[in-house]
């Protein structure tokens, strides 16, 4: 049997019983004392400007006083310890979700720290082994982390502190199984901080759950701190001190040379910057031609006023100059601009068309930079050139690309179009 799916169905159970047991009481006319109290705390909390110390001594102080509310008050007449805790958690859920916007990543900092582990994470992700942190052999097994990550990664869509910290229970007792199993058919004595925290660590990075640092802050503000014991309180602390140690982390805290880890991020860094240079030029209307489909069909016949006037002395000129060379606006293109580089030596004229990010190096930053820098002149040019292309004149075709067996093809002409073409001749 999987005890960690047991864990989390029967973990998932009383919370719902628990919460909807909450709600029923707070529906019954008996309760209208608590429920006022319940949504002023609320409007008091919304109207006032995000402190987060502040705040979590607020909620803090407001728990305390509810529980003693409840204790008191006849629809809980007689209820036993189990029966009140219900009530508090249901509380806790209730409160903290119509409170969540206001209170998660409530600072600018708090978002600052979040983006600076994610982005390390990635960097760490390209190169990092179970071998850098010491992981043992017996202990790398893919099956139980992928089922640890998995419950790590369900925390940021969770909005309930108790339901976070479920997420951390679940993912650390995979972990612990992990240790337990191994002990046994491995016949060594395991268990330890010193065997838990690296498998922490490497699945936390290979998970790369979403705010981290504002998850764990959200709890220790915000979970009910007479809850935050025991097993909780082990687990969570292990994983303040694997988010810490990611966050700090260097060659002197992994089993590595410094030359090569430096190298690695420097690499993982190179390999980050292309693609958000990628991203940037998607984003900016920058497209591949595999992108943009066919570009004829294209909305790429709108010009500006200002071209029109000139459409005609553009035409003179280009029969001029001949098919060869061609005159576009106020740029002359030739037919060897807009062709791809012709195959040599069995590889393209584009030499990291084929390279993987891990076999980057600093010195290919100059040459990645420069066939950059080719690659958008030559679009740039092909835009212009079909922008003129597509005006409803008679103009010779734009040559074949010789890397895609494709062509640009001439548009279908207007007749009053060609009807003035005649006249001109």
């Amino acid at each position: 049997m999987d005890t960690s799916s047991s864990s989390s169905a029967s973990a998932a159970a009383p919370s719902a019983v628990t919460f909807y047991d909450f709600l029923d009481r707070m529906r019954n006319p008996a309760s209208l004392d608590l429920v006022r109290s319940i949504k002023s705390f609320i409007v008091s909390f919304s109207f006032n400007n995000a402190n987060p110390e502040n705040d979590g001594k607020r909620v803090q102080e407001f728990f305390t006083t509810m529980e003693s509310a409840i204790k008191d008050h006849p629809l809980w007449a007689n209820a036993t310890i189990e029966a009140i805790e219900s009530a508090m958690e249901g509380l806790e859920k209730y409160v903290m979700t119509k409170l969540f916007s206001r209170t998660f990543a409530s600072t600018s900092e708090d978002v600052k720290i979040d983006q600076e582990i994610s982005e390390k994470i990635c960097l760490l992700q390209t190169f990092l082994r179970p071998e850098h942190l010491d992981i043992p052999t017996f202990l790398q097994n893919e099956a139980s982390w992928l089922l640890a990550e998995k419950e790590l990664q369900k925390i940021n869509a969770l909005k309930a502190p108790r339901e976070k910290v479920l997420c951390i229970m679940n993912c650390c007792r995979i972990i612990n199984n992990l240790l337990l199993n191994a002990s046994i058919s491995e016949n060594v004595e395991l268990g330890g901080a010193d065997d838990f925290l690296p498998v922490l660590i490497y699945i936390i990075i290979k998970a790369n759950p979403p705010q981290l640092h504002s998850n764990i802050k959200f709890i220790q503000l915000y979970r009910r701190q007479a809850m935050l014991v025991s097993e909780a309180a082990y687990y969570f602390t292990n994983l303040v001190s694997a988010k810490t140690f990611i966050l700090d982390l260097n060659a002197k805290s992994l089993s590595m040379e410094e030359t090569e880890f430096e190298k690695s991020m420097q690499a993982a860094r190179l390999a980050n910057k292309v693609t958000l240079i990628e991203e940037s030029t998607t984003s900016n209307g920058i497209k591949t031609l595999g992108e943009q489909g066919h570009p004829e069909r294209h909305d790429v016949t709108r010009i500006e006023a200002s071209a029109m006037s000139n459409d005609r002395k553009s035409l003179e000129e280009q029969r001029r100059v001949g098919p060869s060379q061609r005159i576009y606006g106020n740029n002359t293109i030739t037919s060897g601009e807009l062709q791809t580089p012709k195959i040599s030596g069995g590889g393209y004229g584009y030499p990291f068309m084929e390279a993987e990010a891990s076999q980057l190096t600093t010195g290919d930053v100059e040459k990645l930079l420069s066939v950059y820098k080719d690659v958008v002149r030559k679009y740039t040019n092909l835009c212009r050139a079909v922008r003129h292309v597509s005006v409803p004149m008679t103009v010779a075709p734009i040559p074949h690309f010789e890397g895609n067996n494709s062509s640009f093809k001439q548009p279908a002409t207007k007749t009053s179009a060609s009807t003035d073409s005649k006249r001109e001749e």
